[in-house]
């Protein structure tokens, strides 16, 4: 209760310094210019009637976090669940959705896995090659299909070959190691971006050696006509997973990942019409073993390719702008454990965006239509609804059907722990939210309202301590939460200062939930605060401190910081960065204890 009390104090001293803050000359940060390009109607940041968050390339490179994982930690609303260092096993969550129900995608492609969506962060892009991330909250399904239950991410990676030239050296504590490179080059009709990386760790405790190898490779041909842009990127980890998956006497478990994807994509626009199709193909392997050294105790071995096809088109009238577009794609597994499975699934969206009152408001009502070859066909409606009060402030609401598809692993698994359920039902669910914004030169906020109507929740549950954890449909659950995030550009002396504050708060009605024990889903953030200060005062040295305090309806609650210092000189930077350094006990999931305070030093030079 004290320090619930401390963090709104805090958040109000902010509101109470704006005034000041405001009369300081500001670099701005220039939202305008920023279009979100995850969506087929492709609109500006601060015309959105959506809570969207976004961070940018600069947040990025004064940002401590040294991988997707880390740096996602940063944004209050999105629980990311760590397993060990350098984000090796890591789960994505979205406003107390479990790791199945957030979309990932990289530069607009779909990158969920059929497997489980412990996978999903396996396809974490280097951040070297990362431009922004928009985190869309809230209900997605409309437009991006099913596993955007309560929330979408997308990856924008970089584009300008100019100024991504760099290689780099980190060292730190448990013998980590980071050595990358990224080049871009421009030629007459081409433009190529290469990147390469590898990350090593003797681990920080018994059995938590990584190796991790991220390769990525961009290009856009046809430069001067019209353009054709194609990514690859593979992803290889290797990992002690002591404790990950099994009980706590689980202490030799072992696993490897490999991921990759490759996909093209163009655009072709007229002064109304805009279509942009892509093809892809996704891969991912995961090899367990439950025995490190004896792969004959126990041994998992899957092998998923996702290969699709995705068409997001806009088109522009008197009546004002329709987005519709079409997503097919067929899946297939081969497992050790799953068997041979294949699935077809397709998504159809459409919606319109009309603007009324001098375009002061904007009603964009569609629905989405599914197709899976064994869950047949589900609609999914809803509308976003926005009105410009003045040039700074815009009201927004937004209401939507969501729904999931149980993946193989909830379907079919049988392990030591875990038993699948042929006979689960899609999850389904009814969100609201109601949010106002407000951007201003060098103060940006806003604060939302949302709800979650859940039915037929799948989590693994168990009634005794020693049962096996079974896949089950809850009957239902209730998310109610609120969010504020605040940000403030100023001057201080000759350089700019941000403070960035972030708050999250969650309350799940578990009345209908009748069971002992449970896995994923009763375990959300209930209070998720994040405050971060990037600061500057002299001409070549720059630092941040980043806060992170979360608290889980378990009862269990701890504080973080971390801090990053640089120096940078014609090219050269010089950085130190530590995590932890109050040395806090936490567990973000399961059995396994976080490292205490550690440290990376790192030496990177742009050319």
């Amino acid at each position: 209760m004290k320090t619930r009390f401390h963090l709104i104090v805090f958040i109000f001293s902010v509101f109470s310094f704006y005034n000041v803050l405001a009369q300081q000359p500001s670099e701005g940060q220039k939202l305008d210019s920023i279009t979100i390009t995850s969506t087929a109607i492709e609109l500006p940041f601060k015309k959105n009637s959506r809570t969207i968050t976004l961070i940018s390339s600069d947040v990025i490179k004064q940002s401590p976090a040294t991988n997707l994982a880390e740096l996602l930690q940063q944004e209050a609303g999105v629980d990311i669940r760590r397993q060990g260092i350098n984000g090796m096993q890591a789960d994505l969550y979205i406003r107390g959705g479990n790791f199945d129900q957030t979309l990932l995608l990289i530069d607009g492609i779909k990158v969920e896995d059929p497997q489980t969506g412990h996978h999903t962060l396996n396809m974490a892009l280097p951040l070297e090659v990362i431009e922004r991330i928009e985190i869309i909250k809230g209900p997605a399904a409309r437009v991006f299909g099913q596993n955007a239950f309560t929330g979408a991410i997308n990856i924008v990676t970089k584009s300008n070959a100019d100024a991504v030239n760099s290689i780099g050296y980190k060292l730190g504590s448990y013998n980590q190691q980071h050595v990358s490179g990224t080049l871009g080059t421009d030629l007459e009709n081409m433009t190529l971006i290469g990147h390469a990386s590898v990350n090593t760790s003797e681990g920080y405790r018994y059995n938590t050696d990584f190796e991790n190898q991220n390769y990525f490779v961009k290009g856009r041909f046809n430069a001067n006509g019209t353009p054709i842009d194609v990514i690859s990127s593979f992803s290889e980890r290797k990992f002690g997973a002591n404790q990950f998956y099994a009980v706590q006497s689980g202490y030799d478990q072992y696993e490897e990942t490999q991921s990759s994807l490759v996909g093209a994509s163009t655009k072709f626009k007229t002064e109304k019409f805009k279509i942009t199709p892509r093809v892809y193909w996704k891969r991912n392997q995961d090899m367990y073993l439950y025995v490190r050294e004896r792969p004959s105790v126990y041994r998992n071995l899957h092998i998923s390719n996702k290969v699709g096809v995705q068409v997001n088109a806009s088109y522009t009238s008197s009546t004002g702008i329709t987005g519709f577009g079409i997503d097919a794609a067929k899946v297939f597994m081969t497992s050790s454990n799953l068997g041979e499975r294949d699935r077809m699934m397709a998504n159809l969206f459409v919606e319109h965006r009309f603007s009324l009152a001098d375009n002061r408001l904007d009603i964009t009502p569609g629905v989405s239509v599914n197709y899976f070859s064994d869950f047949k066909f589900h609609a999914f409606p809803g509308v976003d609804i926005g009105y410009s009060i003045n040039d700074a402030f815009r009201a927004y609401a937004n209401v939507g059907y969501t729904y999931r598809v149980p993946t193989y692993t909830d379907l079919y698994y049988v392990g030591r722990t875990d038993l699948g359920n042929e006979n689960l039902e899609p999850e389904k669910a009814l969100s609201e939210e109601i949010g106002l914004k407000y951007f201003g030169g060098n103060f940006n906020a806003y604060i939302a309202i949302f709800n979650r109507s859940s039915d037929n929740l799948i989590d693994y549950t168990k009634e005794n301590e020693a049962d096996k954890w079974q896949a089950t449909n809850l009957k239902s659950l209730t998310s109610t939460g609120a969010e504020l995030n605040l940000s403030s550009n100023f001057k201080s002396g000759l350089y700019t200062q941000n403070i960035s504050l972030g708050y999250t708060y969650l309350d799940e009605n578990l009345k209908d939930i009748k069971t002992t024990y449970s896995k994923y889903v009763l375990n959300a953030l209930t209070h998720h605060f994040t405050a971060t200060v990037r600061s500057q005062f002299l001409k070549n040295v720059s630092q941040s401190i980043i806060y992170k305090f979360a608290e889980r309806a378990s009862g269990s609650s701890y504080s973080v910081v971390d801090v990053q210092a640089t120096l940078n000189v014609s090219g050269l930077e010089l950085s130190v960065i530590g995590n932890n350094i109050f040395n806090t006990e936490y567990v973000e999931t399961g059995f396994v204890p976080m490292p205490k305070g550690n440290v990376l030093i790192g030496v990177n030079y742009a050319f």
